[in-house]
């Protein structure tokens, strides 16, 4: 299994904006084979008068050729090349994007 993350930090305020744009049913990614589930999680805030929130996007994949399938289809590729064309929304402070490739996983007994 192969996990991508992208930690998404935003101006306080603003995480529905990215909660919204990842939690939208369907969408190309979900009809890759090994395709198994995309997470959005919001940091507990420890501070009231935060400046930035983080939002955590957690995709899994059953291997890193399914990944690979999605990184190399046309969907993916039109995607990237109209947001690149698209100004950087100014609430958006950065993205950090990291794989893992998962070595054990724990089930219920």
């Amino acid at each position: 299994m192969l996990i991508q993350t992208r930690t998404i930090i935003v101006k306080a305020g603003h995480t529905e904006e990215v909660i919204e744009r990842f939690s939208q049913p369907g969408g190309p990614m979900t009809k890759i084979p090994g395709f198994i589930d995309l997470s959005v999680a919001v940091k507990k805030l420890r501070k009231r008068d935060a400046e930035e929130e983080e939002v955590l996007i957690l995709v899994r994949w059953e291997s890193e050729e399914a990944w690979k399938a999605w990184e190399k289809s046309p969907e993916h590729i039109a995607g990237h090349r109209n947001k690149n064309s698209q100004e950087k929304p100014d609430y958006l402070i950065s993205t950090t994007v990291n794989m893992y490739e998962v070595k054990t996983v724990k089930h219920p007994t």
